[in-house]
């Protein structure tokens, strides 16, 4: 089971009971007075307990109006200027409550605390490139044996071909030739941003660092190619994947709260942002 994306105007949700909520994942700006009625119906028809939308800043006012809240931004989201920001509207008041908020918090200080360690270089062992084609089986594989569930089928060889033609840039951690770690960078050109996202170790490899290594080479290439801004929506209550981006200079912006499933529940998420052509 997997959520449907589809175009409603010229803006795209993602949708279903997979994630149980609404996903306005890009806005067409002329679209937006029509379509949160139209996300409304659609949340009403189909019992969903969850709208979320990620949306330039000048919007938010509105956005409050009509009863969302305000859950995280992302600085210089469009462009490298005008800010991004995540709102919800919750539906069913127990999704907005984040029983694990002492926890998560506790994550995000923890991660904080490690901020701009010293990072060390690739062991000689392993090898940090991108992933192509003939990677996919692998990469397939990899992505099967560490997520139960993910909110994309990145399981499933042909979707990770269809992303591979289209925005998205994996990223591996070889050993011998094998795939022991993956990454993505899910590329948004028309505004100069990318999601650094999909980190996943094999069990026997965590905790060598190879989501920091995987996380710079990121870095390069999505400089070179002149991306602005970095993010990633990282679950709440994990330490590792964090710390990951705290230690490499990234900046804590908000929480989702009960946003996304991922290895069989729901799970809340933390946004960390980073401008890599100024820092």
């Amino acid at each position: 089971m997997k959520d449907t994306i589809e175009k409603i105007g010229n803006s795209s949700i993602q949708h279903g009971r997979y994630n149980d909520r609404i996903y306005l994942m890009k806005l067409d700006p002329e679209d937006m007075h029509s379509l949160l009625d139209k996300l409304d119906d659609l949340a009403k028809k189909e019992s969903y307990s969850k709208i979320f939308t990620k949306v330039p800043e000048s919007f938010k006012e509105l956005l409050c109006d009509r009863n969302y809240l305000f859950e995280a931004a992302i600085p210089r989201y469009y462009d490298g200027k005008e800010n991004a920001v995540i709102m919800s509207k919750f539906l069913d008041d127990k999704r907005s409550i984040d029983c694990l908020n002492e926890m998560h918090e506790n994550v995000v200080t923890t991660a904080l605390s490690k901020r701009n360690d010293q990072q060390t270089n690739v062991p000689s062992e392993y090898s940090i490139r991108i992933c192509d084609k003939n990677d996919i089986a692998q990469m397939a594989d990899l992505y099967k044996k560490t997520f139960e569930t993910y909110p994309f089928p990145i399981h499933d060889p042909d979707y990770l071909l269809k992303t591979i033609e289209d925005n998205v840039v994996y990223f591996g951690a070889f050993k011998e030739e094998k795939i022991i770690a993956l990454s993505s960078s899910e590329i948004e050109y028309g505004h100069s941003n990318v999601e650094m996202t999909d980190f996943a170790t094999l069990p026997e490899f965590r905790g060598k660092g190879l989501s920091s290594y995987l996380l710079r080479k990121m870095e390069d290439e999505m400089k070179a190619k002149g991306i602005k801004t970095a993010y990633t929506i990282a679950r709440a209550s994990s330490y590792g994947m964090n710390i990951v981006f705290a230690k490499c200079g990234y900046e804590y912006c908000g929480r989702l709260v009960n946003n996304t499933n991922i290895s069989g529940n729901i799970e809340s998420m933390n946004i960390w942002y980073r401008n890599i052509q100024i820092d």
